[in-house]
């Protein structure tokens, strides 16, 4: 059931260097060097074929808050967008502080999920920022990563230590950048708008000055730090000048901050508000500069999914997030249509970036590898309608937005989990 024979696709396989019109083979689970008989035959003409794309930051919301998003609803998602791997954020209800909290998620992903989901543990008990959490049991448990998403640790001598035992456990520590003195009850970004709309400011400076924080602290325990959603100029910047010093720092865009301006607020529609919030134009063109030039090395959505009725109050009372595994694939082929990065750079982006970073054995098309692959159409037209996701949320901006790109099917160890109609 899982031996598969996909022909005449463009494959792109930056992990392989392999830019070309070739066949693809899928024999019991595992790509293979040759075709499997009786195998299911896919006709990919036209279309792109890469390894199986993978989002390093997706909220799943269970266990806790399943009104909102299970992990197969959220999996579902994950496969209409193309994407084969999602790695799940801690800051669930109960946190993803324990090993307990763990092997349920795992459970859960292994009976229901359509894709893999790749489970983070918490850096302090209770994502509450004031006593590490138990990194090594978590690390036994399955994570892939550390990290407080949602919230920042403001105790810069805690992360320290945080960044030592991750060292020691070889687990990536990623990190939610805001210094919460600086941003302080902000909701959106601080400038022009903000004022305009008497909103609340978020400034840039309450991103960049943990982005720094982090560096400082990467390069004091030579272990590698990651900078989550970007989305301030000062941020890429000082992320550039860290790793031309070799210093062990990393960052990830999400499509969001690199396709909207703070301007998309001034209808007080609270779909556009997020965290960090929507910023510049200067902001976008700096993003998509660190995309090209290697110093974002990765493009993640940061699925976030909330109650309708959560969403639908004043403003500066919702909370911060929107859905994105639906529309990523759309939003960042717009890049490769603009110029400002090759179709190569792009699933670099989407597949060996992530997988390098949490050491995953994914985002890949080697023989032996996983059968984890996407085939996608870069040239098909369509209309993205909320009321027609898999998610159970539908808080997005892009409802109703004509985009063009879209995954045609998703393929999960040679299985396959979703197939356009």
């Amino acid at each position: 059931m899982n031996n598969l024979t996909i022909r005449n696709g463009r494959v792109i396989d930056p992990a392989n260097n392999v830019d070309a019109v070739r066949d693809v083979y899928a024999r019991d689970g595992k790509i293979a060097a040759e075709p499997a008989p009786n195998a299911t035959v896919v006709d990919a003409t036209g279309l792109v074929v890469t390894p199986g794309l993978i989002d390093l930051h997706v909220h799943l919301r269970e266990p806790g808050r399943t009104d909102k998003e299970t992990i197969e609803t959220g999996t579902m998602c994950a496969a209409q967008g193309g994407f084969t791997s999602v790695v799940a954020m801690p800051n669930t209800s109960p946190p993803a502080d324990n090993a307990g909290t763990i092997a349920l998620i795992k459970q859960r992903a292994a009976a229901v999920g359509h894709v893999n989901v790749f489970p983070t543990g918490a850096i302090t008990k209770n994502i509450e920022g004031a006593e590490l959490a138990p990194i090594g049991s978590l690390k036994r448990a399955g994570v892939v990563a550390i990290t407080d998403d949602g919230h920042c640790c403001q105790n810069n001598e805690l992360m320290r230590r945080a960044a030592e035992y991750a060292k020691m456990f070889e687990l990536p520590l990623l990190d939610h950048c805001q210094d919460y003195n600086l941003v302080s009850d902000g909701v959106m970004h601080e400038g022009y708008w903000s004022h305009l709309l008497g909103l609340k400011g978020w400034p840039s400076a309450g991103e960049e000055v943990i982005v720094a924080r982090n560096i400082v602290l990467a390069e004091m325990a030579d272990w590698h730090v990651h900078c989550q959603h970007l989305s301030a100029a000062g941020s890429v910047r000082l992320v550039r000048e860290a790793k031309r010093r070799g210093v062990k720092i990393s960052a990830e865009a999400c499509p969001h901050h690199f396709t909207l301006t703070d301007e998309t607020c001034k209808d007080y529609d609270a779909n556009f508000k997020m965290n960090p919030p929507l910023r510049t134009q200067r902001d976008i063109e700096a993003i998509t500069e660190g995309l090209a030039d290697g110093t974002i090395e990765i493009i993640a959505s940061d699925h976030a999914p909330h109650c309708a009725f959560e969403k639908e109050v004043e403003f500066d009372k919702a909370p911060f997030g929107i859905l994105g595994l639906e529309t990523e694939l759309a939003l960042s082929l717009a890049l490769v249509r603009k110029k400002l990065l090759t179709l190569p750079q792009l699933i670099a982006c989407l597949t060996t970036g992530p997988a390098r970073l949490l050491r995953l054995p994914k985002g890949t098309l080697s023989a032996g590898a996983d059968a984890d692959i996407t085939l996608m159409d870069p040239g098909r037209e369509w209309v993205y309608d909320v009321n027609q996701t898999a998610s159970k949320s539908r808080n997005t901006p892009f409802h109703n937005w004509k985009l063009k790109g879209k995954a045609v099917m998703t393929v999960v160890a040679g299985r396959i989990a979703w197939k356009d109609k």
